[in-house]
């Protein structure tokens, strides 16, 4: 397996203290605070290790509380709120030194057949004729800050391909939506809860982003504080993060220093798996020019 999906796969062992109490370890990506697509993937993971097996998580809602340390372990305290024949509910609360940083409550379901119909995937081009988005381009990254330059040059487990690029050295005022591909580095192993974990963990980038589009700004460029304040998420279909997705995410509406943001996410055959919808805090930290 790739080294960076192996680091990855650590991130998700999360060692049992109680039986309802679990702590999992950070990684210092270069940003200011734990990444918060870990400590939701982490915290869905802890719901899951009390939770039945065949029952599928098909819908969570979490809020960040706290910027979390990536110096320090993140403690799960998991409550298992309800034991049903077909659905388990579960609440999670994320702490560090003494203090609530998340919470999350999700609900699981033993699977059953009922109604199937779907939205169909937008035409966008394939992602081999696109180019690689994860980081910015070379001459933009050497006038970044040393923190910046760190973050950007950290080898990613995951790779993106943006259909509607940003030109990070001329931010342009855009519409506000965008579609970008992404895929795990490599394969991992058959594990469905594990797929769906890592998907909540990758749904996290380009979401808030996406609000940021039509006033031509980027988390580049500063003079903004920005921060995921909630995140929901519904699993249709099983997924598999090591094949291309398509995520698709718009942005409604952005007032009151906040963005709110909606995204599907299809598989390369156009089969709708998740979606998601996210508010984050968008606040000028200093005029414009």
């Amino acid at each position: 397996m790739d080294a960076r999906l192996t680091d990855l796969l650590r991130q998700f062992e999360l060692e049992r203290l109680e039986v309802n109490l679990f702590r999992g370890m950070s990684r210092d990506v270069g940003s200011p605070q734990v990444f918060g697509g870990q400590v939701l993937g982490q915290a869905l993971m802890a719901a899951y290790e009390t939770v039945e097996p065949r029952r599928e998580v098909h819908s969570l809602h979490a809020y960040f509380l706290r910027r979390g340390d990536f110096n320090a372990p993140i403690v799960y305290d998991v409550d298992r709120a309800r034991d049903g024949h077909s659905f388990y509910a579960r609440r999670v609360v994320a702490i560090q030194h003494g203090q609530q940083i998340f919470n999350m409550s999700a609900s699981f379901q033993a699977s059953e057949p009922g109604l199937d119909h779907q939205v169909p995937m937008p035409q966008v081009p394939p992602p081999e004729q696109l180019a690689d988005s994860g980081r910015p381009p070379r001459e933009l990254l050497e006038q970044l800050p040393e923190k910046l330059q760190r973050l950007f040059g950290t080898q990613q487990s995951f790779e993106f391909r943006m259909v509607e690029p940003v030109d990070y050295l001329h931010p342009q005022k855009l519409p506000p939506w965008q579609h970008i591909w992404m895929r795990a580095v490599g394969p991992l192993p058959d594990d469905e809860r594990l797929h769906r974990c890592l998907l909540a963990y990758v749904s996290d980038y380009n979401l808030l982003s996406t609000s940021l589009r039509p006033h031509g700004a980027t988390f580049l460029a500063g003079g903004l504080a920005t921060a995921s304040i909630d995140h929901a998420m519904w699993f249709h279909r099983p997924p598999r993060v090591d094949q291309w997705l398509l995520y698709s995410v718009d942005s409604p509406n952005a007032s009151g220093a906040r963005g709110f943001t909606r995204g599907t996410l299809h598989t390369r055959d156009g089969t709708l798996i998740a979606s998601t919808a996210q508010e984050g805090l968008i606040r000028i930290s200093k005029p414009p020019g």
